[in-house]
């Protein structure tokens, strides 16, 4: 749009004040101009517009036939416009529209907890794109994606809202045909489950002993899968040791359909993040939301999996050995 056209709906916002003011003085007052400001303005749109919009009368205005229907073009715009700025007001304090979350595919218990408080804003829509490879944030319109692991750097912007633990795990029968690893190094001779099927199948493991020392491992995959509850069937089922990362993994490590491998070593946390899209001041639902989450990791810290892990151990132990 125009300079011109920008400077002719001012001067069309300044007449529609000027008619339900009643005067030029009222106007001014309402607008923060000066009468002869507000004055200059109607002229210049009458002059544009080739036609007289109001009777000046010392006493008062009144519309002019072309007045009375301009007027009513002027006031519809002026009300959108309020309408419009309204709504954003309310988007801005108020959670309300769509919110586009995505997250892998294992977060989608935990989220129906964490978001639960989202139920109270009625005007507010969920949508989660759950999946377990990396989405374009801007492409999808999405809001907030949460992500595991080390970011890369880019036009994203993130918060940390916590930690998760990593550990170890296998099924009770494969561990009863294959045997206990004893020291990382056995994992050599054991099937690996992942996570991730886009890479070659190689994956390192670093993992910190109990006396300090470091082992470092290149496992090779004998099954990949896309997500991650793919991967956790497939280790209740017997197929092999993967890292337990989800609530499914933990509530099994909790029941004993899993049971933790090498629970001496650990590997380190896995950094856990909100990232949005770069931009300007955030809309209600999404600063509301991200207050949600980081309040809910910051209660449900990264020991969840390794408490349970250590409950399966305890009972486990003469086994392990």
């Amino acid at each position: 749009m125009s300079d011109k056209s920008l400077e002719q709906l001012k001067r069309m916002a300044v007449f529609t004040e000027v008619v339900a003011a009643g005067s030029l003085t009222a106007a001014a007052r309402q607008l923060g101009m000066t009468p002869s400001a507000v004055s200059q303005h109607l002229r210049q749109l009458e002059q544009a517009l080739g036609l007289a919009l109001l009777h000046r009368s010392t006493r008062r205005l009144t519309l002019t036939e072309a007045g009375e229907r301009y007027h009513a073009g002027c006031a519809a715009m002026v009300s959108a416009a309020r309408s419009a700025e309204q709504a954003l007001v309310r988007l801005r304090d108020e959670p309300e529209g769509e919110l586009r979350l995505a997250a892998p595919i294992g977060f989608g218990g935990l989220l129906a907890s964490a978001l639960a408080p989202l139920r109270g804003h009625p005007k507010l829509s969920l949508r989660l794109l759950l999946d377990d490879t990396v989405i374009d944030l801007i492409e999808q319109r999405v809001d907030i994606a949460l992500r595991i692991g080390q970011l890369p750097d880019s036009s994203l912007v993130a918060r940390k809202l916590g930690s998760m633990t990593r550990l170890l795990c296998a099924s009770p029968a494969y561990l009863a045909e294959r045997g206990w690893p004893a020291h990382p190094q056995d994992l050599l001779q054991h099937d690996w489950l992942t996570g991730r099927p886009h890479n070659t199948g190689v994956e390192m493991l670093e993992l910190e002993g109990p006396g300090g020392e470091r082992e470092t491992l290149r496992l090779e995959a004998r099954v990949q899968a896309s997500q991650v509850t793919a991967v956790h069937a497939l280790c209740v089922a017997g197929w092999g040791i993967s890292m337990a990362v989800s609530e499914d993994d933990r509530q099994a490590l909790a029941d004993g359909r899993l049971l933790p491998v090498l629970p001496g070593w650990r590997m380190t946390d896995m950094p856990l993040y909100a990232v949005t899209p770069r931009r300007g001041e955030q809309p209600a639902k999404v600063r509301h939301t991200l207050d949600l989450l980081a309040a809910w990791f910051a209660r449900h810290d990264s020991s969840a999996i390794g408490s349970a892990a250590r409950s399966a151990n305890s009972s486990n132990s003469a086994n392990a050995a």
